[in-house]
């Protein structure tokens, strides 16, 4: 550890959350945001369903830890809403049994402190003729359809209103953009800057929106060492200094 301990925001998932801090990815925009007000804590895992998640809730999330997170978001589904594979091999989870891992992750993370609020990402859709053409030859066939997806979007959201946790609909989201299947996958599956950008404006509605107390947002944060300073940068009167802990304007995109 080191001081002084910051709120943790933890994202928790597949792919989709492994490979945020790539490709500007969401992960990498929400460290960015939150600098000096959170710590952005990675736990993704490439090709994972909800059944493994299960399999290490108590490790990634022990309730006895000194700390608890502030934040979870959490995504399965991509994985799981795959088609089965007539092996009985590979990451396909019925959908039943989808609802009720992801439930028990959701108690899990409930218990863990009065304050650990829980965001869950639905699954998103896929460029499926584009997952066609990118076929490996180390893999057997990749049966990912929107029309599954859609189904454990669905569950998702509907788990979400039943619990009282709050779901960002993906499904819905990045299909507002006309051109979506162009601008926000790097493969189809997985996503691009663009499709990032639609992730965290999603995250940070949100946020925002939600009666959460403490608030989470990080415009209501407080920002670490943010006091005025003799050795900040000198102003151009020559006589003050200019504070920038709260500086934002080197950002690409300005986030609400």
């Amino acid at each position: 550890m080191v001081g002084p301990t910051r709120p943790q925001f933890v994202l928790f998932g597949s792919s989709i959350v492994q490979l945020s801090f790539s490709h500007g990815g969401w992960g990498a925009i929400l460290s960015d945001i939150y600098a000096r007000k959170a710590d952005i804590l990675l736990r993704g895992y490439f090709g994972w369903n909800s059944r493994r998640a299960l399999q290490v809730l108590n490790q990634v999330f022990p309730k006895d830890a000194a700390i608890q997170p502030s934040l979870v978001i959490a995504y399965f589904g991509g994985n799981d809403s795959m088609g089965p594979h007539s092996s009985g091999l590979g990451p396909h989870v019925p959908l039943p049994e989808y609802i009720e891992s992801m439930r028990k992750i959701v108690i899990h993370l409930q218990s863990l402190s009065e304050e650990t609020r829980i965001i869950l990402l639905s699954c998103p859709p896929v460029d499926e003729e584009k997952i066609r053409g990118n076929q490996s030859q180390y893999l057997s066939e990749l049966v990912r359809t929107n029309e599954l997806c859609q189904r454990y979007s669905d569950a998702c959201l509907k788990l979400g209103q039943e619990m009282g946790v709050k779901v960002v609909d993906l499904f819905t989201a990045l299909q507002k953009r006309d051109d979506w299947m162009d601008a926000c996958f790097t493969d189809g599956i997985h996503l691009s800057a663009e499709g990032s950008k639609i992730v965290v404006e999603e995250i940070l509605k949100v946020i925002k929106e939600a009666d959460w107390e403490p608030c989470l947002h990080w415009k209501s944060m407080p920002t670490e060492f943010a006091e005025d300073s003799p050795y900040d940068l000198v102003a151009a009167d020559g006589k003050t200094t200019l504070n920038p802990s709260e500086w934002t304007f080197y950002r690409e995109h300005h986030w609400d």
